[in-house]
Formats: structure tokens, C-alpha cells, sequence
């Protein structure tokens, strides 16, 4: 190679290194979702490779999508080829099946697949290159200036990158704009075609408090994780990007969430309500067959912050009866949310039975339909309560986070 071909190599090199992001093999933060505080950063701001972490938003927006009726839990989506042909983790989804939209949820949230991302991207954008432009619109919407998306996988691309400031606003964000999904993220695992699949985010066994969120991993970005912990009513989101090995980069979000609920005043963990155990008798009651999803939700189960369209939880038990339409119940129930959509009401309803210790054996999910000239509203409620139980459930609830409100003999 002569001099002057050395020299053009010389300096095409140095403005690639140049022109190349800056990247930390570690960053770490941790705040506080309520309050905004930050209790411990270190390179929050640098940009990095988010890996899985990127499935985060592309579960935002399947939400999202839930929410203004583009898609429904039973919806049958087509598998691409090129959605079969991705890189695992994957489930392994043939070209030209399908698999419903909670399937597709359930992977992209326990087993991180990657063929599941891509079904996802398809269904909402038509191809994965739009779906990343509109997760990139939507990350800017959220406050996250600093992350761009480039698939819906976090699969290796150089253009794709976020921050741990930014990964912490997409976690909180996922809690307060979408509590009737959220608890999605604390599945410990998920069955698909006769085969069990484990959440990769180990801290929701070995750590207090864990509801979610999502780890990531990939050669360039090292072990990611961020991490949602709730101990004595105080909601902590911690993130971790370039972890060595999963398993350091477990211990060092714990060492840093220990660090952080000792700096708020947290040294004793409350002990956490056990969900029960379903009973037989529990049965849902529904005031009229679900019809087809409609555009927007009134009212999801808050997590104590103020909602788009959200009806302030003390109107609702101002809410005059249905009548003839609903079955009349004569004891107190609680309302947890009212929503235009009925499955949004169902899962409301089913997790805020899951979450109560104190409730007695026949309590009951009764998803309530009301007809009005603007539409129908389904209100998420339980029912066979007395008015102590009623007001001890809602307590519970209101402890995590979530809406509730007493109601009482004459406005089933």
C-alpha cells in the first residue's frame, strides 16, 4: 500500500471513531417515579445499545394500540417471513401462521422473543422500519430526547441507541399509562403451545417488591436491565446498562436499589399482600355480552397519577345506576376503573381480585355495561362485599397504587 492510500485509510478510520456514538460500557439510575428524584446515576445521559430493553416500546405501543381498538387480546396475527426468520430468542413462529395478540404480548414479555417483536411491528405499522419511526415519535412524546429506534427487537444496529434516563421516563410511563397492562411485566412465566417460558428479569423472585420491567443483552451492550420495585408505597425504577454477566448485573441493581430506599428512609420492607389462590366460585359476572373494542379508554386503574379522560375516582360512585340493563345487587362492592373498552374492565377487574387479600370466598368481577347516546362504558367492579370489606379491599388497592372506590347497595 503506497503513502497515499495509507494516509486516506489514516484518516477515513479517525472520522469513523469520530463519527461514532459515544458509548459507556456502564450506566446506572435510579429514581424515584413518583417524585421525579434522583437517588444514584452514574453515566445516565450516555447514549448506549438499550438490546431488549427495546421491547419495552414495542409493548408501549402494542398497548397503546389496545387501548385505541387497532388491536384486540384475540386477534389473530400473521407471522412474516421475515418475522419467522429472526434471530433468537425467539418462539420459533412459522411463515404464514398466526398467534394472538396477548401470545405475542406474554413472549415479548417473559421470553423476549424476537420473531414475536417483529409479528408486533408488522400487525401496528405494516412494515418494522415504520413501526421504529413511530416507537422513535412516540420515545420523543414520552420526554425520551435522547433514544432512537431503529427495530422493534433491540436486535444489533448501530443507529439504535437510549439511555438509562431515558429507559427509567419509558418505565414509568408504561405504569401510569397503562395500569390495566402493566401487570403483565410480573409474570413469572408463560405457557405456549405446551411449552413453558420463564421471565429472564430474576430479581421478581429474589427481590422484595419487583413488579417488572425488562432485561436486555447483546455482546455490544453488555447485561441491561431496568427494574420497578415498590417497598411501603414508594415506587423505585432502577436501570443498569453493561453489566459484565446477568448475574453481577443483578447484584448491582440491588446494591443500588438497597442504596437508594435507605436514602428515602426505607430499611423495613412492609410485608407485601399475598394474591390468593382463585376460587371456583369466584365467577365473573357480565352484564351483557363484550361487543366490538371501541376507540378509547374513560378510565384506567390509576397508579395515583392524573390520566388523559380520566374520571375522578369520587364521581364515580355519583354515577347513577343502569337500571333494567345490569343485575340489581342489594350488598357493597368497589369500582376500580370504567373504560369504553371491555377488555381493558375485565383484566382491571381480575387483577384488582388478584391483589386483595382480605376479600371473602363468593366475592365476584362484575364487568358493568352502561348504554349511553355517546357510547357504551363498562365499569371494572367486584361485588359480594359488606361495607367493611369493601372499604378494607379498596385500602389494600389504594396501598399499590391503583384506583378504588367503595360502592355501596343501590348503585349495582
Amino acid at each position: 500500500m503506497n503513502l497515499g492510500l495509507k494516509l486516506i485509510s489514516t484518516m477515513l478510520l479517525t472520522l469513523f471513531v469520530l463519527m461514532a456514538p459515544a458509548q459507556a460500557k456502564y450506566a446506572s439510575l435510579v429514581i424515584d417515579a413518583h417524585t421525579g428524584e434522583v437517588l444514584y446515576s452514574r453515566n445516565a445521559d450516555t447514549r448506549n445499545y438499550p438490546a431488549s430493553l427495546t421491547k419495552m416500546m414495542t409493548l408501549y405501543m402494542a398497548f397503546d394500540a389496545l387501548e385505541k381498538g387497532k388491536l384486540t387480546m384475540k386477534q389473530k396475527l400473521p407471522v412474516s417471513k421475515r418475522a419467522a426468520g429472526m434471530a433468537p430468542s425467539k418462539l420459533g413462529l412459522r411463515y404464514k401462521s398466526t398467534i394472538s395478540t396477548k401470545d405475542v404480548i406474554m413472549a415479548l414479555v417473559t421470553k423476549s422473543a424476537n420473531d414475536a417483536a417483529v409479528v408486533m411491528a408488522e400487525a401496528i405499522g405494516g412494515k418494522e422500519t415504520t413501526f421504529a419511526r413511530m416507537m422513535t415519535k412516540k420515545a420523543h412524546a414520552l420526554g425520551m430526547t435522547r433514544t432512537t429506534f431503529r427495530n422493534a427487537s433491540g436486535l444489533p444496529n448501530r443507529g439504535q441507541l437510549s439511555t438509562a434516563r431515558d429507559m427509567s421516563k419509558l418505565a414509568i410511563a408504561l405504569k401510569r399509562d397503562f395500569p390495566q397492562y402493566y401487570h403483565l411485566f410480573s409474570t413469572q412465566s408463560y405457557k405456549y403451545k405446551n411449552r413453558s417460558y420463564r421471565n429472564h428479569n430474576k430479581l421478581l423472585a429474589s427481590y422484595q417488591g419487583t413488579d417488572g420491567v425488562k432485561t436486555g443483552y447483546t455482546r455490544a451492550s453488555g447485561f441491561n436491565l431496568v427494574a420497578s420495585v415498590v417497598r411501603n408505597e414508594r415506587r423505585l425504577i432502577g436501570v443498569v446498562f453493561g453489566g459484565k454477566t446477568g448475574r453481577s448485573r443483578d447484584r448491582h441493581m440491588k446494591e443500588i436499589l438497597d442504596k437508594s430506599f435507605k436514602r428515602v428512609g426505607i430499611t423495613q420492607v412492609a410485608k407485601l399482600p399475598v394474591a390468593p389462590k382463585r376460587n371456583p366460585r369466584r365467577e365473573t359476572i357480565i352484564a351483557s355480552a363484550p361487543p366490538q373494542p371501541a376507540p378509547q379508554p374513560i378510565l384506567t386503574a390509576s397508579t395515583g397519577l392524573s390520566l388523559p379522560g380520566q374520571i375522578a375516582p369520587e364521581q364515580i360512585a355519583a354515577v347513577q345506576p343502569v337500571g333494567s340493563a345490569a343485575q340489581e345487587i342489594t350488598d357493597w362492592g368497589i369500582q376500580v376503573g370504567a373504560f369504553k373498552n371491555y377488555e381493558p374492565a375485565k383484566m382491571a377487574a381480575d387483577q384488582a381480585l388478584a391483589q386483595i387479600k382480605s376479600t371473602p370466598t363468593g366475592t365476584q368481577v362484575h364487568i358493568q355495561q352502561v348504554d349511553k347516546a355517546e357510547g357504551s362504558l363498562y365499569r371494572a367492579r367486584l361485588k359480594g362485599l359488606d361495607e367493611i370489606a369493601a372499604r378494607n379491599a379498596c385500602r389494600e388497592l389504594k396501598q399499590q397504587r391503583m384506583s378504588c372506590v367503595a360502592v355501596p347497595p343501590g348503585l349495582f
